[in-house]
């Protein structure tokens, strides 16, 4: 586990471009320094180095040390890549670090790479997940609620629409910026399948406009 922390530190390092770094932590609003590395470059680092490891445990460890331990926030996106290889798809032993990591990174760019992780779990345990997802639904930090919201993105035919709108009407009036526009993200996602219930849904629930407008977008 530690060979493999050091090796993907070192990578990031080698890939750092000093002149973005400064924009990027603007960008981002990031207490933690970035080193200059692009996200798609941090990820692609992360699993190469993580790819031949069948050993779930020491790539979730990794992962951990990666995230609590980050000197720069490109190591976080790093930790965030390994928990999308192989051995650790849909795997239950994942949800206490997928809580961690929103709960500590607090902000949107964690919360949305994570979301495909929950998509995992509910792909392999379904009704355990869907109850997980429904309790973070009405959890007092925001960024899980969120977490809960867009945890479906991208699961088109396999869509638990009785999880979704539960989750949503359990949001629907909540004031803030980024829980609008994720309930309008989820239900946009929706209509890509079943556009005939997102348009019966928006209108027989109150939605903020912002969400109304994010989920009608394509239709």
């Amino acid at each position: 586990m530690d060979d493999l922390v050091d090796a993907i530190r070192d990578d990031l390092r080698a890939a750092a471009d000093p002149s973005r770094a400064a924009g990027q932590q603007a960008y981002m609003k990031s207490t933690l320094p970035f080193l200059g590395v692009r996200v798609p470059t941090a990820r692609r680092v992360a699993k190469a180095r993580g790819r031949g490891i069948r050993d779930g445990g020491a790539l979730r460890g990794a992962a951990r040390t990666l995230w609590d331990e980050a000197q720069f926030r490109e190591e976080r996106y790093a930790a965030l890549a390994l928990l999308g290889l192989r051995p650790l798809r849909g795997h239950a032993d994942l949800i206490p670090l997928i809580a961690h990591m929103v709960r500590t990174g607090q902000w949107w760019d964690i919360t949305d790479e994570l979301a495909h992780r929950v998509a995992e779990l509910l792909d392999a345990h379904p009704a355990e997940a869907a109850l997980l997802v429904r309790t973070w639904s009405v959890d007092d930090d925001m960024w899980m609620r969120r977490l809960a919201i867009i945890g479906q993105l991208g699961r088109r035919e396999r869509l638990d629409f009785d999880l979704l709108a539960d989750v949503i009407a359990q949001n629907a009036d909540d004031p803030e910026f980024f829980i609008r526009k994720a309930i309008g993200w989820s239900l946009r996602d929706a209509a890509r399948t079943r556009p005939d219930w997102v348009r019966a849904f928006v209108a027989t629930h109150r939605l903020s406009p912002l969400s109304v407008r994010e989920a009608l977008k394509h239709l």
